[in-house]
């Protein structure tokens, strides 16, 4: 079984491509940049279609992700990945099985997002470029039969986003974050790479229907918790404050606290988690959660035994 993986040099492919390579499976890495295992097929989602030939299933991880201010002359190359790249990679894969990867960020901010399900609106109010882009990417992927999953704030080794933003912010001992705490759902990236693997049936189950799917951790997560639980493991400590939402959105709006953008302040200042049910429903469970990831990754950094 050939397994191509797009995106295999970034943080979620490298991550599924490990998990296909430890299943015995023939992994193609599929981008700009090698992945971690298997064969790599130079592919540049902005210029042409992937030669899939010999393939037999697809897991799409390739995204331009940054979070680009309103007007940003780079949106042009998010589109170019994110929908003409998908245009691209499902026209060359011809009817196999693709698993894309998208986000939950495709759900509309305006409408309350506790429990949120595969039906929330996805078609307006998207607060940056990714968020548009990817919206727009799932469409035609669903539109040709793949099963599309929608993490949420993924996390684990090697994350470029997550944990190295909160860190970077945690100076002087002081951490703000907007509004009151809140319930958020995250996705360890672990489950996240089981999932793709699963949709396609190459875990030992059926293959999903083609559809969306949500994935994230089994629990939800207190934010301000969450967030101390990060900085402890990084062996940061911090006192977390709490800067009024309403205050926090007119900062963002107006550029006076570099990085902070409207996108950032809604994603930690509103419950968001994600309901499972039709993920459950194709009996895939998750097994990794914050605590688990947590003790593994400093494990990793520090060479101190997870048991110690």
């Amino acid at each position: 079984m050939r397994v191509a993986v797009t995106g295999a040099g970034g943080f979620c492919g490298s991550h599924v491509a490990l998990a296909a390579a430890a299943l015995g499976l023939d992994v193609h890495c599929y981008g700009r940049s090698p992945g971690p295992v298997g064969r790599h097929v130079r592919w540049d989602a902005t210029v042409e279609e992937p030669d899939l030939t010999g393939v037999d299933v697809v897991v799409h991880c390739a995204a331009a992700v940054a979070d680009l201010p309103p007007g940003s002359p780079d949106e042009a190359g998010q589109y170019a990945v994110n929908v003409t790249g998908t245009e691209r990679l499902m026209r060359a894969a011809a009817g196999r099985p693709v698993v894309w990867v998208s986000s939950a960020s495709v759900y509309d901010p305006r409408i309350g997002r506790e429990s949120v399900t595969e039906h929330h609106p996805t078609d307006g109010g998207h607060l940056n470029a990714y968020g548009r882009t990817k919206a727009a990417g799932e469409r035609i992927a669903l539109a040709a039969g793949a099963v599309v999953l929608r993490p949420r704030a993924v996390y684990g080794p090697g994350d470029p986003h997550l944990a190295p933003q909160l860190l970077a912010r945690a100076r002087r001992g002081l951490l703000l974050l907007p509004g009151g705490d809140v319930r958020i759902s995250l996705t360890a990236v672990q489950n996240l790479a089981d999932a793709c693997l699963a949709a396609l049936g190459l875990t030992g189950r059926t293959a999903w229907t083609p559809g969306a799917y949500n994935i994230a951790d089994g629990r939800h997560y207190r934010r301000d918790d969450a967030v101390r639980r990060v900085l402890a493991a990084y062996g940061v400590r911090a006192r977390i404050g709490h800067v009024p939402a309403p205050l926090a959105r007119l900062a963002a709006r107006t550029g006076r606290l570099p990085g902070l953008t409207p996108y950032a302040v809604d994603q930690l200042a509103h419950s968001v988690t994600l309901d499972l049910s039709r993920a459950r429903a194709q009996r895939w469970q998750p097994f990794w959660d914050l605590d688990t990831v947590l003790l593994l990754d400093r494990a990793a950094r520090t060479g101190v035994p997870a048991n110690d």
